[in-house]
This record gives C-alpha cells, sequence and structure tokens, in this order.
C-alpha cells in the first residue's frame, strides 16, 4: 500500500518516484493507495519536516499520481485506488491498463469537473 501524500508539498516528487522504484524492484501481485490523513492532527508528525507538513492539495494528489503511475514497470500487478479517502478511483492491472489509468488521472487533473471525483463528504473516514 501507497499512501497519497506522505511526502507533503515538500517531497511529493521523491515520495512517488521511491515508491515507484520500490514496487517495480517488488513486482508486488496487488498494489493499492489511500490518501495519507490524520484525524487526530498533523502536528506531531510536521515536526518532522524543514518547513513543516503540508498535505498536497487534490490537484498536488493527482499529479503526484501520475507520476507515480508514469514510473511504475509492474507486468501483472491488480492496481486500486477506490478507498474512500481518494478523490479518482481507479481500478486496472498494470501493466496492461496503466494508459488507461494514466488517462484517468490526467483527465482529473485537466478537467476535475468531468472527472466524477467524490465530495469532500463522501472521503469522511
Amino acid at each position: 500500500m501507497i499512501l497519497n501524500g506522505l511526502g507533503g508539498t515538500e517531497f511529493t516528487e521523491q515520495h512517488a518516484l521511491n515508491s515507484a522504484r520500490l514496487m517495480n524492484e517488488a513486482q508486488p501481485d496487488y498494489l493499492s493507495t489511500l490518501v495519507v490523513s490524520f484525524p487526530l492532527g498533523q502536528a506531531k508528525f510536521a515536526k518532522n519536516f524543514v518547513n513543516g507538513f503540508q498535505l498536497p492539495d487534490q490537484h498536488g494528489l493527482f499529479l503526484e499520481m501520475q507520476m507515480l503511475l508514469e514510473n511504475l514497470d509492474l507486468k501483472h500487478t491488480v492496481f486500486r485506488s477506490d478507498h474512500a479517502s481518494n478523490y479518482l478511483s481507479l481500478k486496472g492491472t498494470l501493466g496492461q491498463d496503466k494508459a488507461q489509468l494514466l488517462a484517468q488521472v490526467r483527465g482529473a487533473i485537466e478537467t476535475p469537473e468531468q472527472s466524477n471525483l467524490r465530495k469532500e463528504w463522501q472521503r469522511g473516514l
């Protein structure tokens, strides 16, 4: 499982690229993502960041997901990003569905209003 947003805005690229590198080495049978959340507050976690921790906004989360997917080189991995915390529900098998999954993410980046995204109230945990 990968926690989308765990690197905050400061380490988004590093988190996406290193997560992809790890998954490429592991070639897991199943991979899922969800958006990191801090139901009890993020202050304690933020102390580990130079500028504090700032969770990427919706657009930033989509950019991170795009970067992750672009850098995944998986052969037969069931991929799910359909947890309630995700704005965009993604389901497929990597690598055969990679282009389709990327198209969905790019659609959410370019035209979020047409991408059937979850509303904030639907993401409550």
